[in-house]
């Protein structure tokens, strides 16, 4: 049997081999990522807009079909815009669902708590023909510390898929501080999508032919 090299038994460089080991650890420790982050666009709250004094749906019955959201930002990562017009995927900021999904739920409850409307999809009744709602979201855009920005394009039927509304429109939400303030601008602009949609319902219930409203100013 081979004995070890003196060097090997002497107590300081094993002292030191083992402080070398703990520092490797704790570099490990600390190259650890933190815990993901993640963010929701369903309101915390929804107030009566009819109370507010906001033209309302009421008790119309409706569908909101399945939202069409951009391919690269309906991913669990946030992507958001820098300074330089360059796009960037934070993989530590994450929706709490798929983004599509996100905001298709949190504009139903808005139409839905906030404006009166009843899902007919849930609700089914024997009355009329419920309003189909197609929401094509083309940007939906994060700029950290600016603004939110969602641009996209509604199509609203009436009874036997006739076309009744079809407007294009631009919502921009200024997002300062920190990156949970673009959850709430985007939170913002969803509602007041929400306001305009219902409007537009409750003219076409009266008979009127309603124009599209102007969205694109920033808040």
């Amino acid at each position: 049997m081979r004995s070890r090299p003196m060097s090997d038994r002497n107590p300081q460089r094993v002292r030191l081999r083992l402080a070398v080991a703990a520092a490797a650890l704790a570099l490990g420790s600390c190259s650890t990522p933190p815990a993901p982050r993640f963010y929701s666009l369903m309101p915390g709250e929804v107030a009566p807009r009819a109370a507010q004094g906001a033209e309302s749906a009421g008790a119309l019955p409706i569908v909101l079909e399945p939202v069409r959201m951009p391919t690269q930002v309906d991913q669990p990562q946030w992507l958001v815009r820098l300074p330089d017009d360059t796009v960037a995927v934070l993989e530590q900021e994450r929706w709490a669902s798929p983004l599509q999904d996100e905001f298709r739920a949190a504009l139903l409850e808005q139409l839905i708590v906030g404006h009166g409307a009843i899902d007919a999809r849930t609700q089914p009744s024997p009355g009329p023909a419920p309003w189909r709602i197609t929401v094509d979201v083309r940007r939906f855009d994060s700029a950290p510390g600016v603004e939110a920005r969602i641009e996209g394009s509604w199509l609203i039927q009436g009874g036997g898929g006739r076309a009744a509304s079809r407007c294009e429109w631009l919502l921009r939400e200024p997002a300062p501080g920190p990156m949970a303030g673009l959850a709430v601008a985007h939170r913002r602009a969803i509602a007041r999508l929400a306001d305009a949609i219902s409007a537009v319902l409750a003219r076409l219930a009266r008979g009127e032919t309603p124009a599209c409203p102007a969205l694109d100013q920033r808040r």
